[in-house]
């Protein structure tokens, strides 16, 4: 799939943060890790299911952890090098704000 410009940024980013263990994913993972308050962004592939948009988005509003819908879930694995993934949690505050800029960039568009 070809992706545009901002897209790919994202990607780049969400690579890196894996590389720097600043990312988790996977559903058991993810689910385990919002109650602790260590997931400050997440990650939720736009081409989940709805009732698993509805969870997820049901508990990021419980747990106040900004979410948005980005990316497919091949893409969202293929960037952090793991096999399709329909969540992903960012870990740390820098990488968290250099996505929401992007991903807000991507909303104006």
């Amino acid at each position: 799939m070809q992706t545009n410009n901002v897209e790919q940024k994202i990607m780049n980013l969400l690579s890196m943060a894996q590389r720097a263990n600043k990312l988790i994913s996977g559903e058991f993972a993810v689910e385990k890790a919002i109650p602790t308050g260590k997931i400050k962004l997440l990650l939720v592939a736009s081409d989940t299911s709805e009732a698993g948009k509805k969870q997820y988005n049901d508990m990021a509003l419980n747990h106040k952890v900004p979410m948005y819908f980005v990316l497919t879930k091949d893409d969202l694995g293929q960037c952090i090098g793991k096999a399709h993934r329909a969540v992903a949690g960012v870990l740390d505050n820098g990488f968290s704000k250099a996505l929401k800029e992007l991903l807000n960039t991507m909303d104006k568009n």
